[in-house]
């Protein structure tokens, strides 16, 4: 027996957008959906184009959530604050989770389009920097790329003028636990040195959780954004070994070594040195 095929509009489902705002109009999806330009004709130079602009568009929401999250917690409302930090660590994990899409991608089918790649890398990504920035890894040094473009070398400067998300948390920590002046009044454009006194200001905090609280989950929720940060920086590494090999990368950098030597690096690192002596 033949059935009427299904017709959405006789529940009522809206099917004329002449003049009306549609799903693809709310979304500018012409825009999004015809900004992926290929410079070569390799199957595969689609797939690595939507990669970076897709990380491109989660870390611009990373951005608008620490952005938030640190004007909560200024204003001492850490509530909201603990919601915007636990999307951003979700974040990181759609970004972790988009490297195995990446490594479907064989060395020969890199290698047929990385020559029109030129001297651009992922290294160079503003927004990459505005995050590691608004965290407290301040290397100055990685302005530079960014010369060329007075609107977002001014950005990155205006970022460095704001304390970064840690150094607010600090302040937090300082009014249940005194922190030295050192600390407190320290120049915040420089990255934050690891500090015993804090190391022990956050020790006060996890050795008594319940009287302290929303520290002790604000500690939690800052190592858990950490946490899939630091997998994000593996992955990374492990996908370009995986498929580049040591070959230095298209920026100059030196490639693999260069993305081993930011595994290094310790956004919060009182919270992480603090197991050893609970």
């Amino acid at each position: 027996m033949t059935q009427t095929p299904y017709d959405p509009a006789a529940e009522g489902a809206q099917m004329s957008f002449d003049g009306r705002m549609s799903y693809g109009d709310y979304l500018s999806l012409d825009l999004i959906l015809n900004a992926q330009k290929t410079w070569t004709d390799t199957h595969d130079e689609m797939l690595f184009i939507i990669q970076h602009q897709t990380s491109e568009l989660w870390m611009r929401l990373a951005i608008h959530e620490i952005a938030a999250a640190r004007t909560a917690l200024q204003a001492g409302q850490l509530r909201p604050a603990f919601k915007m930090l636990a999307r951003v660590a979700r974040i990181f994990e759609q970004l972790n989770n988009a490297w195995d899409v990446l490594r479907t991608m064989t060395p020969s089918d890199y290698t047929a389009f990385r020559d029109a790649l030129g001297q651009s890398s992922g290294f160079q990504s503003h927004q990459y920097r505005q995050i590691e920035f608004m965290l407290g890894n301040r290397n100055h040094a990685m302005l530079r790329p960014h010369a060329h473009r007075p609107a977002i070398l001014a950005l990155l400067e205006e970022e460095l003028r704001q304390p970064s998300l840690y150094d607010v948390a600090l302040r937090l920590l300082h009014q249940t636990v005194p922190l030295p002046d050192d600390v407190l009044n320290r120049d915040i454009r420089q990255s934050h040195t690891p500090s015993e006194a804090v190391k022990q200001a956050w020790i006060t905090v996890y050795r008594a959780p319940q009287t302290h609280w929303e520290l002790y989950e604000l500690a939690e929720k800052l190592m858990d954004f950490e946490d899939y940060f630091r997998r994000w920086r593996f992955n990374h590494v492990t996908t370009v070994e995986r498929v580049i090999g040591f070959k230095r990368g298209t920026g100059g950098t030196g490639g693999v070594s260069y993305l081993k030597r930011m595994l290094e690096v310790e956004l919060f690192p009182e919270l992480w040195h603090l197991r050893t002596d609970l």
